[in-house]
């Protein structure tokens, strides 16, 4: 199974859901950015990977705008080469408006995930041949002020719904890939990756970019060399 048909099955699955307020709005952008999605997974994601890094879900300015993980407008235009049409989600949020590759935001995460990558590897193959990006949900959630809800913090049973088919779709993608470690991108997917792979498999975490996290924003880069050394991966 290819991992865009997991994605794909993934997403129409969660689309069935529905959540409560305080949630109001919910974007899916592996329907509404389907294409540049799409060509994400079918051009980077490679069996025999190092590692899959494990993200959460979409960022407002990121994946909500370019279908990709993390994917800060600039760099997947540029530097991934990554483009095309995106359309509105349906009942968009006024204060979040999905513009695709006309966005002018620039999404802090995203720009420290991929800003390094380019920095530290100069290609996207380069890269892409030892690691792959996956979010471990591909919904954004947000309430009545536009504010952001992680899934963390849903109810306990919307929570389990989406874990349930989360999981599932992460086994899916391991046993596709089958990289020799998944690295959570910070604490909740180092957790959901336990979950749904198992204590025995090899799993490992790095630092999350957010700028909410005062120790990201103390040289992350850095930082996550330095895990990734602990964990035996050369990126020097």
């Amino acid at each position: 199974m290819s991992i865009s048909s997991i994605s794909t099955r993934l997403s129409r699955k969660l689309s069935a859901l529905d959540f409560a307020p305080p949630v109001t709005h919910v974007y899916n952008p592996v329907e509404y950015a389907s294409g540049p999605h799409s060509d994400y997974l079918d051009r980077f994601a490679r069996p025999g990977c190092e590692a899959i890094f494990l993200g959460m879900n979409p960022g407002p300015w990121g994946m909500a705008q370019t279908g990709v993980p993390f994917g800060e407008v600039e760099l997947v235009r540029d530097w991934m080469g990554i483009s095309g049409p995106v359309k509105r989600p349906p009942n968009e949020h006024p204060k979040r408006p999905v513009l695709g590759f006309d966005c002018k935001r620039s999404e802090v995460s995203g720009r420290r995930v991929w800003g390094w990558a380019k920095e530290r590897f100069g290609t996207p193959d380069a890269f892409f041949d030892r690691f792959f990006v996956w979010n471990y949900c591909p919904l954004s959630f947000m309430e009545e002020s536009g504010k952001n809800r992680t899934p963390d913090k849903l109810p306990v049973a919307e929570r389990a719904a989406i874990y349930a088919l989360c999981d599932a779709a992460l086994s899916d993608v391991v046993r596709e890939l089958a990289p020799g470690k998944v690295i959570g991108v910070g604490a909740f997917a180092e957790t959901r990756a336990r979950q749904a792979l198992g204590e025995d498999a090899a799993i490992g975490r790095v630092l999350h970019p957010s700028p909410a996290s005062p120790a990201a924003n103390r040289g992350w880069s850095e930082q996550v060399e330095r895990q990734l050394a602990q964990m035996g991966f050369d990126v020097g």
